[in-house]
């Protein structure tokens, strides 16, 4: 039985939440469907380069459809993974025509950063580069983002290459097995994986504000002490 007949109509909900079991879920069975390992391969490609697009309802159906003898288990594995690659190369290669000349010139154009910033930022992506591809690819939100710097900071293509390989096999694994496992109730995935990307997404706005407080404090303190002196040069 195709994927999309059980997709279309589940015995659990298998879509997004407020979607349609014909929406995005269905889309991506649908092109499993059509072209096997190639059809998930791409669908994985554009969630890397469209974010929003949920890699835990991909790979969990991907492997409910392993499991279902749609397609094999290991052309499950290397289709989505080398879609992964081809979505992390593809960002790479923005980065690194974008270039740090470019990013440090729209950089000094953005209000409440400072230059120094980016050159922190810079100096640790040097030194820690490596484990941030790395463990990247397993992050919500991240998986995307960091091929940007890495291609901005022209990290050596082939350790870009091997890096984003091993962490994208080590999470796709992870969740194609899941919904291998799971059958049909491969839906389950999308849950757990949903409050990790929330919990990441919350983490990453509290620091945002934080540092967005830190800085116009910083910037209300200058603009009084400047206030102050200028007041004394007139009184004297």
């Amino acid at each position: 039985m195709p994927i999309t007949a059980l997709v279309s109509h589940p015995p659990l909900p298998l879509s997004l939440a407020g979607e349609p079991a014909d929406g995005f879920a269905g889309w991506a069975a649908g092109l499993v469907d059509t072209m096997g390992g190639p059809g998930a391969g791409l669908a994985i490609a554009l969630e890397n380069l469209f974010p929003p697009l949920p890699s835990e309802v991909i790979l969990p159906l991907t492997g409910f459809a392993a499991g279902q003898g749609v397609i094999g288990l290991a052309s499950a594995m290397f289709w989505t993974t080398l879609g992964s690659v081809a979505g992390a190369m593809a960002l790479y290669w923005i980065g690194a025509l974008f270039g740090q000349r470019r990013m440090h010139a729209l950089w000094a154009r953005l209000p409440l950063v400072k230059v120094s910033d980016l050159e922190r930022t810079e100096r640790w992506f040097a030194r820690h580069g490596t484990k941030a591809v790395f463990l990247g690819r397993m992050v919500p939100i991240f998986r995307s983002l960091v091929s940007v710097p890495a291609g901005v900071e022209r990290m050596p293509t082939h350790v870009f290459l091997a890096l984003t390989t091993l962490g994208s096999l080590v999470w796709n694994g992870v969740l194609v097995l899941a919904g291998y496992w799971l059958g049909e109730r491969w839906d389950l995935v999308e849950g757990y994986v949903g409050v990790l990307s929330k919990a990441v997404l919350v983490l990453v706005l509290v620091a945002l504000a934080a540092f967005l407080a830190v800085r116009l404090k910083g910037r209300g303190r200058t603009a009084g002490h400047a206030r102050g002196r200028a007041q004394h040069r007139r009184s004297s």
